[in-house]
């Protein structure tokens, strides 16, 4: 039974580790829009994303960057996975005494394929896009961000005070 647990909760990790986590939020700020976008363009291109479009009549600017994974997570995974699938193989002999020790090399294959796993699933393109909803360019700034949910919660961290931003609060709320 804990060896089943071991492998479903490998699974599930797995597959949350490649999970696509877009979010939209709104924000706001008191600074003029010009000045605001001036910041998180800086910001972003600090982070490694580029500027590759955008819609002026929309007012619509998009970045796209680069998700590498974690060397160290996929090892990690490969170790557990080479574990997991020893523990299974002992299941298996235990079951199946007739069989030998063979089933112990699952390891063999689990391990390496959950590796391989996750670094193909995890290495991928995100995109962050930025529109600016308000009209007047003297105003307040209201916008309106599309973007990776870590991503938004380091923007709002990290120049919430700078730029005077200020959103609902969800990205710092669990769903739970």
């Amino acid at each position: 039974m804990l060896t089943i647990l071991l492998a479903i909760g490998l699974f599930f990790f797995l597959r949350a580790s490649s999970k696509d986590r877009t979010t939209i939020v709104e924000i706001s700020s008191s600074q003029q829009p010009v000045k605001v976008l001036n910041g998180l363009c800086e910001w972003l291109n600090l982070r490694g994303w580029k500027q590759t479009g955008g819609d002026f009549e929309q007012r619509i600017l998009i970045f796209k960057g680069e998700v590498v994974s974690s060397k160290f997570l996929a090892i990690f995974l490969g170790f557990l996975g080479a574990f997991g699938s020893c523990a299974l193989g002992l299941v298996v002999i235990q079951i199946y005494p007739e069989l030998g020790w063979w089933p112990i090399l699952f390891g063999l294959i689990g391990g390496p394929l959950s590796g391989i796993v996750y670094l193909k699933k995890s290495a991928r393109e995100e995109k962050f896009e930025l529109r600016l909803i308000n009209d007047n360019e003297n105003d307040l700034t209201f916008m309106r961000l599309r973007a990776h949910r870590d991503e938004l919660i380091s923007l709002e961290n990290q120049l919430g005070e700078k730029l005077q931003l200020k959103s609902d609060g969800s990205l710092f709320k669990t769903p739970i």
